[in-house]
């Protein structure tokens, strides 16, 4: 299972796949961080190729400013029957809207497990391709966000997907 480090608008990024699918994503953060997450997921280096190299272009494009359609990205985790749950949700979250934790939870027929959610989106393996950015505090806050960057990453990716609120301040 190889893994390979892109460039991309927001920083150098990683990516780490099997034969069926991406098994994760590494934001932008210094070249050895990437490389010491991504060792967890994969044997050794490699070479972008036909599983890989439509996430390689899609994180690109998205932080390029571009809207590209990552839902159909096959990813393969090894998580939690919740978490799994969790994620299977946000990703069905469509680019442009947002969900609180609590929205989430009470979704998937936990009310009360926002907290929970939080968790789950935090291990996230494929921040990005699961839209774990889409899920905000209530009152529209931010929240956290695990990758490098943390609240601000979330805040630029949402403002590059047009949620309103998330872009520069402007007069109205």
């Amino acid at each position: 299972m190889p893994y390979a480090l892109f460039d991309t608008a927001l920083g150098r990024c990683g990516v780490a796949w099997n034969s069926a699918g991406i098994t994760a994503v590494a934001l932008p953060e210094a070249e050895e961080s990437l490389v010491a997450y991504l060792t967890g997921f994969s044997d050794a280096p490699g070479v972008v190729d036909e599983v890989s190299g439509p996430a390689v272009d899609g994180i690109t494009a998205l932080f390029d400013g571009l809207l590209p359609d990552l839902s159909a990205l096959p990813v393969i985790l090894d998580v939690s029957d919740f978490d799994r749950a969790v994620y299977d949700l946000t990703r069905s979250i469509p680019r442009g809207s947002t969900l609180t934790y609590g929205a989430v939870a009470a979704r998937l027929g936990v009310p009360g497990a926002a907290q929970a959610v939080g968790g789950a989106l935090g291990r996230n393996p494929v921040p990005v391709i699961i839209p774990c950015h889409r899920v905000v505090g209530a009152g529209r806050e931010v929240g956290g966000f695990s990758a490098p960057g943390g609240a601000s990453t979330k805040q630029r990716i949402l403002a590059i997907e047009g949620v309103a609120g998330f872009g520069e301040p402007t007069l109205f």
